[in-house]
């Protein structure tokens, strides 16, 4: 009787140590539904591990214009900024090891704050070319256009009377010119105007500044 009860009380216990035995290991119980959030979680973690990897692998630190650059004028070191972009067969952007080298020339076109440099949007040519020669010419704000002057802009400076109020005869006399810079005298006031002009015209156009009686005009933008 006494077996018999104890026999009951072993039904739905683990498996005890036995003397001088080990107890068999649990059973253990495992869960469809944590084994598939497991999976998912480790298959996660490979695409953005290697999606990190290719964006490291496949950038590159570039220059980009720290501010407005326009055509004509000498990049200077804080004009410029590096960025890390990534690869596109695409584009051709100017890696960010030549940053020594693109300091000192001379922009080709506009460039925008932000904008990426290229191998086109720089050069080492001198200014002026052969053949041509730049003038200055420091003008009111009775001598120039309202619109603020660029580099590339086509203009003429015109001779005006020598006497104010006086009407000129026929049609006046002017020099067509290529604006390649433009600056204002802090202690006048005055904008000054480097144009670019033929050789032969240089002279002509020096005496004509040099009388005080001229005015710029705007003609067109090449931009």
């Amino acid at each position: 009787m006494t077996t018999s009860i104890r026999d009951d009380k072993t039904i739905g216990r683990e498996p005890q140590a036995t003397d001088g035995g080990i107890a068999p290991p649990p059973k253990l119980r495992r869960k469809p539904g944590m084994v598939a959030i497991a999976i998912v979680a480790i298959c996660l973690g490979a695409v953005v591990a290697g999606w990190t990897w290719s964006a490291t692998t496949n950038s590159q630190e570039v220059l980009v214009a720290r501010t407005d650059i326009e055509r004509g004028s000498v990049i200077e070191e804080n004009d410029l900024t590096t960025v890390r972009l990534s690869s596109d067969p695409a584009l051709t952007p100017v890696s960010a090891d030549r940053f020594e080298s693109v300091v000192g020339q001379r922009a080709t076109f506009d460039i925008a704050s932000g904008s990426a440099l290229t191998p086109g949007s720089f050069s080492n040519a001198s200014l002026p070319p052969t053949g041509q020669s730049v003038v200055g010419v420091a003008l009111t704000s009775a001598q120039a256009p309202g619109s603020a002057l660029h580099s590339g802009d086509h203009v003429r400076v015109v001779v005006t009377p020598a006497q104010d109020g006086d009407v000129p005869g026929g049609t006046p006399e002017y020099s067509e010119a290529e604006v390649v810079a433009v600056h204002v005298n802090e202690e006048t006031g005055e904008t000054v105007v480097d144009l670019l002009v033929r050789h032969e015209d240089a002279a002509v156009l020096a005496a004509r500044v040099a009388t005080g009686h001229v005015a710029l005009v705007l003609d067109s933008r090449d931009r």
